[in-house]
């Protein structure tokens, strides 16, 4: 279990530079085109929650685990204004009910979108009842964070693209009434955010793909 010195050091953490990619930026508690995922933690004190959801069947991540968050808009002033913006509009989180206490370094997807994870805490955990968005999200949930650092639960497959060999990793979490896959660029982003939290590397052997960003000259 990790001490709550770790949520306070995040605090303190520098944010790293506004991320671009060449095609989009992105923001996110969560994730899709151009995205700020953002980390919802349900308390300060570790062992602490995550607010998950599950998206819509209508969307092309169609039943997919993801973080609540999404595109950065041109009114955004910066990658917690996108992340708090699209938590409210995906599952009803007031912001105001939220701290902000880290701006991760940005991800590269398979799609050469930049995603941008956030870490705010929910300070007044009865004050939020999830309101799922239908357009976007098929339900709400919460997983331990700690969970994305032990090798219960979980397995890995090796994939290659390009000459370049990385693993994917699968979470299986079941919560009295359903079961989920937590997997793939959700389950890195959550891999790195609970190291980050809970101050320690995962216990079981991470290898990530090597993305080549194509020239644009």
């Amino acid at each position: 279990m990790a001490s709550s010195s770790g949520l306070n050091k995040l605090i303190d953490r520098p944010p790293p530079p506004q991320a671009r990619s060449s095609r989009q930026q992105c923001r996110k508690l969560g994730f899709e085109e151009s995205r700020s995922p953002r980390l919802p933690l349900r308390g300060r004190r570790p062992p602490a929650p995550v607010i998950l959801t599950k998206r819509s069947s209508t969307l092309h991540s169609l039943g997919e685990v993801a973080l609540p968050g999404g595109k950065a808009e041109e009114g955004d002033a910066d990658d917690k204004e996108t992340a708090l913006r699209e938590a409210k509009e995906e599952i009803g989180l007031d912001p105001s009910l939220v701290t902000v206490v880290a701006v991760l370094e940005p991800f590269l997807s398979k799609h050469l979108i930049v995603v941008v994870p956030v870490i705010g805490i929910l300070t007044n955990k009865e004050a939020f009842t999830p309101v799922a968005n239908s357009a976007e999200v098929e339900t709400v949930f919460d997983a331990p964070l700690e969970m994305f650092l032990k090798d219960e639960n979980r397995r890995s497959e090796e994939r290659e693209r390009a000459g370049n060999k990385f693993l994917i990793q699968y979470f299986d979490m079941e919560t009295e009434k359903r079961r989920f896959l937590i997997w793939g660029f959700t389950a890195r982003i959550l891999i790195h955010a609970a190291s980050v939290v809970y101050q320690r590397p995962p216990s079981f052997p991470e290898q990530w793909p090597k993305f080549i960003i194509p020239s644009l000259s």
